[in-house]
């Protein structure tokens, strides 16, 4: 610079060319599209006063043969400007800025520290930055001979000299290169090997292993902005919390300047918090802030187009030929998805074929919900469905038993979040999501006319059962959805299941006040096909006041409580039911065949000795 553009440029903001600036832009077609200051003007500098007491510029221009001196202080309200007359501090050509640091800022000055912030805001910025750091060389040197050795070695002219060395390490100090990592997202696609994709991600994100998919891609018209994202091959260690989108792997950066990386959820939802990569924008202004990341309109076009790519980046691992790829995924990210399906509902048809459950025709192998919508039978109108805590544990619930028979196959959610996620997906493909523990369950087999003579013979079994019951149920009908079980519980149509009932239970800052609204409807199915249920029909046609009837009915229904996955609420009651019930099934059938055993064989008679006893006098001693 001259001495002129050191007083335009380093002298007072009001006569740095921002007002003029600001002038033009208004007058300009696009006003307000870019009110980017920073790094144009003096204020950019001026931060350097942050950290130091003192600051030196020493500049020459091409355009002059003087070189000259600026210094301003901290606590001053002047500077000076003077001609360099010192032939020890003259520079050819450029600008030489010394930083008199402040006490406490001493930090600033230590090589490293320079190197960390040079390579965290200004790895990928066009020019190169070089550093002043301490090196080390290693040589061998000559070792001086023992007296001793030497004097032998003179004695045997035979043997022949060597000389001993040593490696020492020699110090010394220079420049180096340190923004070497060229910005990949600027260069062709086509050009850029994978092995380079995967170098430059352990680089930046410190990662060891290599990433599972990467993207890079281009987006212009509305926003211009260059990007690469990866999605990771594990997820990070002791990382349960999936709900927490502050992860820093998400690199912003405005014309190659590292502008941040702690975002909550401005550039992406907090269910994809996973993936990483760096977004590079020209539109966005180098002083960026919190306020403007949620209020930009650029940012939230950015957002969707990133969005969109990752979904396609996810679905081309799911595709790939080979199957572990989207296994290590679900197994790492799959609870992220799941979660994606509840708070986002604009994407629910990218996230919904990406998700994989277990069913009652694939035990061991998670399936797709396509997979799921081309074995569904020619008559199956939805997708059916059943929560449990485990695989065998649903596979054991009675609320299969008519689904099975029928082939019907029934999807396995025995995920905490799976439940809730299918719920807010409501359908896929035009098929509705059906839960086969709720009532009015229909499988699509109605048969009216038998279904109008067992009601009609069981109507008044069923009331009789509802009364004994009580409030424990809502209503107690005949059940079309059970085979080998005599009954079964269901839940409300709109209330928990019995699987979300146990969950919500199990939540430390639940409000138990909701429980009992939410549980409230239970309904009570019978089998009337089941011996069980007959006998009880015949009982309540003979004598339904028989205590043994009615104390069966209160068995049966904790018993359908456990079954159907509810909890009892009182195990102790229900022990001591099952314990009375085992009683009077085994009651004399081992300890009777044991005493008729006893009774058909002989009494056995033992010989006895008799014992001589000699006679004692009165007052003896013995």
């Amino acid at each position: 610079m001259t001495r002129q553009e050191l007083v335009d440029c380093l002298g007072t903001i009001a006569q740095s060319g921002t007002a003029k600036f600001l002038k033009a832009v208004k007058e300009s077609k696009d006003a307000g599209t870019d009110n980017n200051l920073i790094g144009q003007f003096g204020v950019g500098f001026y931060s350097a006063f942050l950290v130091s007491d003192k600051v030196v510029v020493s500049t020459k221009s091409p355009k002059s043969d003087k070189q000259y001196v600026w210094e301003g202080e901290a606590n001053a309200s002047s500077y000076t400007i003077r001609e360099e007359t010192n032939p020890e501090n003259l520079i050819p050509r450029g600008t030489r800025l010394t930083l008199y640091l402040k006490r406490d800022d001493k930090g600033f000055a230590h090589p490293e520290r320079i190197q960390k912030l040079v390579k965290n805001y200004s790895q990928f910025v066009s020019f190169p930055i070089y550093t002043w750091q301490e090196k080390g060389i290693t040589k061998e040197v000559e070792v001086d001979e023992d007296p001793a050795e030497a004097k032998e070695a003179d004695q045997d002219e035979k043997i022949e000299k060597k000389k001993k060395t040593k490696k020492v390490v020699e110090r010394y100090w220079d420049w180096e290169l340190t923004n070497e990592t060229q910005p990949i997202w600027l260069r062709n696609p086509k050009e850029v090997t994978t092995e380079e994709y995967n170098e430059f991600y352990k680089k930046t994100f410190n990662e060891y292993s290599d990433p599972l998919a990467s993207s890079h891609f281009t987006t212009e018209g509305e926003v211009e902005f260059r990007s690469v994202l990866y999605v990771p091959a594990a997820s990070p260690m002791g990382r349960d919390d999936i709900t927490n989108p502050k992860t820093k792997n998400i690199r912003l950066y405005v014309k190659r300047v590292f502008i941040s990386d702690d975002f909550d959820g401005e550039l992406f939802p907090r269910y994809l918090s996973f993936v990483k990569g760096v977004v590079d924008s020209n539109d966005l202004p180098l002083n960026v802030s919190r306020e403007i990341l949620q209020e930009s309109r650029i940012v939230r076009i950015m957002r969707k187009r990133l969005v969109r790519k990752t979904f396609d980046m996810i679905l081309g691992i799911s595709m790939s030929e080979n199957k572990g790829d989207y296994e290590t995924f679900w197994e790492n990210f799959g609870k992220h998805l799941k979660l994606g399906c509840i708070e986002d509902r604009e994407n629910h048809k990218r996230l919904a074929p990406l998700l994989r459950f277990f069913s009652s025709q694939s035990e061991d192998e998670m399936i797709s919900l396509d997979e799921y919508v081309e074995n569904m039978k020619a008559e199956q109108k939805d997708i059916y469905y059943l929560a449990a805590d485990s695989v065998s544990s649903a596979r054991n619930t009675p609320f299969l038993e008519r689904l099975l028979e029928k082939d019907l196959e029934v999807l396995y959610l025995v995920d905490p979040i799976d439940e809730v996620a299918i719920q807010s997906l409501k359908s896929y493909k035009e098929k509705n999501f059906v839960d086969i523990s709720k009532e009015d369950l229909d499988l699509g087999d109605k048969n009216e006319e038998k279904e109008k003579v067992t009601k009609e013979e069981f109507s008044r079994t069923c009331d009789w059962i509802k009364k004994r019951l009580g409030e424990k149920v809502a209503n107690v009908q005949i059940s079309n959805r059970l085979s080998s079980s005599p009954c079964v519980l269901v839940s409300g149509k709109f209330g928990w299941s019995a699987n979300m009932e146990r969950l919500m239970k199990a939540q430390t800052v639940g409000d138990t006040s909701t429980l009992e609204f939410m549980k409230g409807r239970r309904v009570f199915e019978i089998n009337p096909e089941h011996p069980i249920i007959r006998e009880l029909n015949a009982a309540f046609k003979s004598n339904p006041d028989d205590e043994d009837a009615l104390r069966a009915i209160d068995l049966l229904y904790d018993a359908a409580l456990v079954s159907s996955g509810y909890t009892p609420d009182n195990p102790a009651q229900l022990s001591g039911k099952i314990y009375e019930m085992m009683g009077m099934a085994i009651s004399g059938k081992w300890s009777t065949f044991d005493s008729q055993q006893s009774a058909s064989q002989p009494p056995q008679t033992e010989t006895l000795e008799a014992e001589v006893v000699e006679p004692v006098e009165a007052g003896s001693q013995k």
